[in-house]
């Protein structure tokens, strides 16, 4: 059985993590070494980073020498991340929905963690929210899959073994979602979960932004901050004010 937020069941499980433990941090950091270059953020700026997982983006930007502040709906993700804490480093529990009690100098929201909601005033409010989280010469960094390359090369049944369990993944694209069914047994109980993201093309996302009052500066497609091009970028890279 789904509940209505399926973001809110499965990233608290430890088979998520346990699914992806093999996330390349190499490329995060590449990523995030590049994008600070190019905003030209100063060592002490306060850099949000909304959802922030288990922490990985935020840790890494504090050893930058960035003052950092994760945010996440996942108490057991934040749980984890708070054995990294420093007078620099700090993780709260948070819902991207609710309005953000603070000014920062840049918001990231990462590795493909917007467009969960079924209504797209939901998507709007949080981009307003980020808008008014943001001091006067504030930036957002929006950094999402590629929809159009997805849905050109979208494998639609893949299996996975990670410790022993194995997950069936499948994907597919309906009603304006990219959805990705992951069924396995752990335990001897079987589960199920949906990841469900819109298909959001940069276009879509423009008008989403444009509506919450930003303006989109630079676009990217992959973490070496290359031009975008709509049918071979891994990412969709957005940077806006």
């Amino acid at each position: 059985m789904e509940t209505k937020d399926w973001f809110t069941d499965w990233f608290n499980t430890t088979y998520y993590h346990i699914l992806y433990k093999n996330r390349n941090d190499s490329d995060a950091q590449l990523f995030m070494q590049n994008i600070t270059a190019f905003l030209k953020l100063k060592k002490g700026a306060h850099i949000a980073d909304l959802p922030c997982g288990k922490g990985r983006h935020s840790i890494y930007l504090n050893s930058l020498g960035y003052k950092v502040t994760g945010g996440d709906l996942s108490e057991n993700s934040i749980l984890h991340a708070k054995q990294f804490e420093n007078e620099s480093l700090n993780f709260e529990v948070c819902d991207m929905r609710d309005p953000i009690d603070h000014s920062y100098d840049a918001i990231f929201n990462l590795f493909t963690s917007f467009g969960y909601f079924e209504d797209d005033k939901d998507d709007i409010m949080v981009l307003n929210n980020i808008k008014k989280g943001l001091n006067k010469d504030g930036v957002f960094v929006f950094d999402f899959l590629n929809a159009v390359k997805l849905e050109a090369t979208l494998v639609k049944e893949e299996t996975k073994i990670v410790e022993q369990i194995t997950f069936n993944i499948q994907r597919e694209i309906k009603d304006g979602f990219i959805l990705k069914h992951i069924s396995f047994t752990a335990a001897n109980v079987a589960h199920s979960y949906t990841e469900r993201v819109k298909y959001l093309d940069l276009s879509k996302m423009t008008s989403y932004l444009n509506k919450a009052g930003f303006q989109v500066e630079a676009i990217f497609g992959d973490y070496n901050l290359t031009t975008f091009e709509k049918n071979t970028s891994d990412r969709l890279i957005l940077v806006a004010k």
